[in-house]
């Protein structure tokens, strides 16, 4: 037998527990081995349309699973430190920087600290937590992620819009935490040369990362508390369990 370290997250973390466990598992097993166990031993627990990380990687369910391998447990998800600097932001040649903050993103400050003037065109993306959802009042919303792997995914979208849409630089952070109505959880800056460039990308940055970043967001309204529904997971990204007794 070998052990891994188990983690649940956003609506799975309030069934399976929100600390790391530990769980032994046959040599060679793969994913959807443990997730067949997981099932077997949880059968309350909804699974389906999950994703999986091992070692804060996206895993497939043939992987096989090692000894201490990290498994993450993510759900559709539906998106630390002090925020990004911003002496590291106006850096030269600084193509690409990301970050997740639990204190309020200054959007102004980072806006203004990346424009040079060869940039035709700033667009910027600036999500604040609004009072309503689906006709019910909000009150605040709380954010969480898995950190390490979240922050590797925003790098890796980051410098991969750059590169897609030939912009010049990004400026991507994210909020976690308790958010109070009116502020920023999700910050999205890209300067270009040109304006369509500028816009591509930040679209192509906030609907990838609502898709494939593992954060996860709970809603506290005057009248209850729910997990948000994330958006499906893109093709390929979702793990099923192993077809096992």
């Amino acid at each position: 037998m070998i052990r891994v370290r188990v983690l649940a997250f956003g609506v799975l973390k309030d069934s399976l527990g929100s600390n790391a466990t530990e769980v032994k598992i046959p040599e060679g097993a793969t994913v959807g081995d443990l997730l067949a166990q997981v099932a077997r031993e949880h059968p309350d627990v909804v699974l389906r349309g999950i994703a999986v990380s091992v070692n804060a990687e996206y895993a497939v369910a043939s992987r096989s699973l090692c000894e201490d391998d990290e498994v993450g447990l993510l759900p559709p998800v539906s998106g630390g430190a002090e925020g990004p600097d911003l002496a590291f932001l106006s850096a030269p040649g600084c193509q690409a920087a990301v970050g997740l903050c639990r204190s309020p993103i200054d959007s102004a400050a980072i806006v203004d600290s990346i424009k040079r003037p060869e940039d035709g065109a700033v667009v910027v993306f600036d999500g604040i937590v609004r009072n309503h959802s689906r006709g019910r009042q909000t009150l605040y919303l709380d954010y969480e992620a898995y950190e390490e792997m979240a922050d590797k995914q925003m790098r890796e979208l980051a410098h991969e819009a750059t590169a897609k849409f030939a912009v010049r630089q990004v400026v991507l952070v994210h909020r976690l935490g308790r958010l109070e109505v009116g502020e920023t959880s999700v910050l999205i800056v890209v300067a270009s040369a040109h304006r369509a460039q500028a816009y591509e990308a930040s679209r192509w940055l906030i609907d990838t990362l609502k898709r494939t970043v593992p954060i996860w967001k709970k809603e506290t309204f005057v009248d209850g508390v729910v997990w948000a529904d994330g958006e499906p997971f893109p093709p390929g990204f979702e793990t099923e369990a192993t077809d096992a007794s």
